[in-house]
């Protein structure tokens, strides 16, 4: 793959960091540009520059872009629950800050973009098994700004000429391979952090939401994939653009583990057996969700390289064991 300079926004973030690691590791030189509002400077490697600033700063990103090859999107609003009581946030960042990058993209003739995107685009699809070309009906303001944003990329690319993926990761987890890197959320929502904080005996309990599905235990089934395979995701897309080959792409392990399996998962490798409420359903919980990822490994090359329940739970844990103050920690 030719070396590229790379703009990372959200950089600073959870996959972002991971990702820019990994560009580094290539030989790929990285401009990092965060406005640190959830991301950490801590996790930015020190050869990569660091621009402080909004995306919304149309001259401060039109300068960031000086000499970029490509642009490697992450900065957004997250949360789907906080989606739903608070949405301007979201549309703001995740669809107006996606339109202000795209504009300077254009201004300053960068032409190569990877979007962050999500399974949440798909909302509740109609199979267990979700493919790309299932319907685009996200149920919740998150995927609702995700895919408004997809949809602007998709125009920008046929009035402008970008060539663009977008990369729809399902359930993102674990921690660089070793626990030397990971995740430092405000708001910890997801799964596999949740328990290994009531593993840490951060958190009283393990709330289980729903024992009631359509599943073989009762409990929603998901696809859980490492965030350093996302970040590989990431530079087979770059690399994809040289063959001419973008678009949009699933990206998870295939296979889906219950909430109860990875309950279990996490007592067996930190060898804490804590406790778990069992509650009523949330609404909109979808029974079952795993990705096919066919279409990334044909066209991007791409292979998750640990597909490991275990191997997930184990990094994030060792992160989480070293790290109880995440970057606040002395490392």
């Amino acid at each position: 793959m030719t070396r590229s300079r790379v703009l990372v926004t959200g950089g600073a973030g959870y996959i972002g960091s991971e990702t820019v690691r990994l560009l580094l590791e290539e030989g790929h030189e990285v401009v990092v540009f965060d406005d640190l509002s959830t991301g950490h400077r801590k996790a930015v490697p020190e050869a990569a520059s660091f621009i402080r600033g909004r995306i919304s700063d149309t001259p401060l990103m039109i300068e960031a872009l000086a000499g970029v090859d490509a642009v490697f999107h992450f900065a957004a609003n997250i949360e789907v629950a906080e989606s739903v009581t608070d949405p301007k946030p979201f549309w703001w960042n995740n669809f107006v800050g996606t339109l202000t990058l795209l504009d300077a993209m254009v201004k300053a003739e960068v032409f190569q973009l990877v979007f962050s995107s999500t399974a949440a685009v798909y909302g509740n699809p109609p199979s267990d098994l979700v493919t790309e070309k299932m319907p685009l009906q996200p149920v919740n303001p998150y995927g609702e700004s995700k895919l408004s944003a997809e949809t602007l990329i998709a125009d920008y690319c046929t009035a402008y000429g970008l060539c663009a993926t977008s990369l729809r990761y399902f359930n993102a987890a674990g921690a660089a391979v070793g626990g030397k890197h990971g995740a430092d959320h405000a708001h910890k929502t997801h799964l596999v952090t949740l328990c290994l904080e009531a593993a840490a005996r951060r958190l009283p309990c393990l709330t289980i939401f729903g024992t009631d599905y359509p599943t073989p235990d009762g409990t929603c089934v998901r696809d859980y994939i490492h965030v350093a395979d996302l970040a590989r995701a990431h530079l087979a897309a770059l690399s994809a653009f040289e063959r001419g080959v973008q678009g949009s792409f699933n990206l998870g392990n295939g296979k889906g583990h219950s909430v109860r399996e990875v309950v279990e998962c996490v007592q067996k490798v930190t060898g804490v057996d804590f406790p778990v409420k069992e509650v009523a359903r949330r609404p909109g919980d979808p029974a079952y969700l795993v990705a096919s990822s066919g279409k990334a490994l044909d066209l991007l090359g791409w292979k998750p390289c640990f597909p490991s329940l275990e191997q997930i739970v184990h990094d994030a844990w060792e992160w989480v064991r070293t790290h109880p103050k995440g970057y606040g920690s002395d490392i």
